[in-house]
């Protein structure tokens, strides 16, 4: 056992009982090895609920069971002993924290005869984590990529875990809601428990949530075997309603203070698309180049969701092997959604906004008793110098040149927002993304250039009717 770590201490309690109660106990020690344990990290709330199991020979009497957390983020008020086959003859008695001695207890187990057993203790643990990261390789023509997958898991928590099982939450739990449900209470009056009882269904929640699978744990033979496997670690994903659980293959050793990088998938030839945006609301005044591709069957992927994580993209330059293109942080992509790496600007591709004019027309103004003229050249209305201006058309007119310098035809996609009462008038066919918010799209050859230009009408004063974007087909500026 390593000193100042979390340990499991099975033996004769002589410090801690009776003389009187130990002459019919059983001498426990040679402290068993552990069977298998088990690691299910999730991230979202620090929270790590550990599984372990040992076979120990009990003999009539009292067995005293001992356990202590010192030096480790174990949370004292989680620990569980339980019989992984629960049968006649073995009760826990009761559970003490001696005051002699922090950050221990020990449980009395009282057995009416000899019997071998599985003991199985779980408690919740903080500081062990796991993040994702990908590696993304386009090939030359941009047309699939190759994506890899990876897990750190970085331990923290002050003990070791040798030959453990790991398993990954992806997604949320919602544990509140979890509670209300076990405590039969609406979410509402979850803060008139007290905190004992909140940590307690807290507790309850996240096991029930967390629960492994019947067969997941093995027998202290399995896990030899599983450790001594050479082949590439597997995960296997099971889902369970707004989340799922990532099980790595075979058993890992997670010492304390170290991180574990561990493969989680790899899928070949997943097919992708390149696409040029203008969109300054998320991504600045700049044209930007994306590789877009979907977590799906069709694209090889889809079993399940993928995690936050960091995502490093290259391509493939033949017998020049790789140029590095981007790193992004790749967020939460539930299945059947969008994948979209941005890859910046491209120098190549030279996109240009000139703004060519500014004028007013459709002028009214307000004149002596309040009422409203329009201006409409020499209509007979005589007005005062002094009249102000109640409302009015502002006109700008745009050109918009994108020029195309690479060896393969491009699609671009432009969008932009617009508050306020505004017409949009243009030749280029545009739609409306949301109602204040024009869409327009076109490919370019390679080698070639487009010119999309526009104009933006914006209603102001007593002008202003409406707060959307109207489309208008037509010349702009005339």
């Amino acid at each position: 056992m390593k000193k100042n770590r979390n340990t499991w201490l099975l033996g004769l309690l002589g410090l801690l009982l009776p003389l009187t109660l130990l002459a019919g106990n059983v001498d426990l020690a040679t402290v068993p090895k552990r069977s298998t344990v088990q690691l299910t990290i999730y991230n979202s709330e620090d929270l790590t609920l550990v599984r372990e199991s040992r076979v120990v020979t009990f003999k009539k009497g009292i067995n005293p069971l001992q356990f202590s957390w010192a030096n480790t983020l174990i949370d004292p008020t989680s620990v569980e002993l339980k019989f992984r086959e629960p049968r006649a003859g073995l009760e826990v008695l009761d559970t003490t924290f001696p005051h002699d001695r922090p950050q221990t207890l020990y449980w009395n187990v009282q057995s009416d005869a000899s019997y071998e057993a599985i003991i199985e203790i779980s408690y919740f643990t903080s500081g062990i984590t796991w993040a994702a990261d990908y590696l993304a390789i386009a090939n030359p023509n941009e047309t699939a990529l190759r994506l890899e997958s990876f897990v750190r898991v970085k331990n923290l928590s002050g003990e070791d875990y040798e030959n453990a099982q790991v398993r990954l939450v992806v997604g949320t739990i919602n544990l509140v809601e979890k509670i209300a449900e076990l405590a039969k209470l609406p979410a509402g009056r979850l803060s008139e428990l007290k905190r004992e009882e909140y940590g307690e269904l807290r507790q309850k929640a996240a096991r029930r949530m967390m629960a492994p699978a019947p067969a997941l744990m093995m027998s202290g033979a399995m896990a030899a075997d599983a450790a001594e496997k050479e082949a590439p670690k597997e995960i296997i994903k099971e889902g369970l309603s707004e989340y799922f659980i990532y099980t790595i293959e075979g058993t890992e050793t997670v010492p304390n203070g170290w991180a574990k990088r561990l493969r989680s998938f790899e899928a070949d030839a997943v097919p992708m698309t390149v696409e040029y945006r203008y969109r300054p609301r998320e991504y600045g005044d700049q044209l930007v180049r994306l590789y877009l591709l979907k977590n799906d069957t069709t694209s090889k992927l889809g079993s399940t969701p993928l995690p936050d994580g960091v995502i490093r993209v290259f391509r493939t330059r033949g017998h020049e092997g790789l140029s590095y293109l981007a790193t992004q942080n790749l967020k939460y992509i539930p299945i059947g959604d969008k994948i979209e790496l941005n890859l910046g600007t491209d120098p190549v591709v030279i996109f240009e906004l000139v703004k060519q004019k500014v004028f007013r027309d459709n002028l009214w103004f307000q004149i002596k008793g309040g009422n409203l003229y329009r201006k409409l050249g020499d209509d007979g209305f005589k007005l005062e110098l002094d009249s102000p201006v109640a409302g009015w058309d502002e006109h700008t007119v745009y050109q918009q040149k994108i020029r195309n310098y690479s060896d393969k035809p491009i699609h671009v996609q432009i969008r932009r927002e617009y508050p306020g009462d505004i017409v949009f008038r243009s030749p280029l066919k545009p739609s409306l993304h949301d109602f204040r918010t024009v869409q327009f799209e076109t490919d370019i050859d390679a080698g070639e250039k487009a010119r999309l230009d526009y104009e933006i009408i914006a209603r102001m004063g007593y002008n202003q009717k409406q707060n959307r974007v109207e489309l208008q087909a037509g010349a702009p500026g005339r």
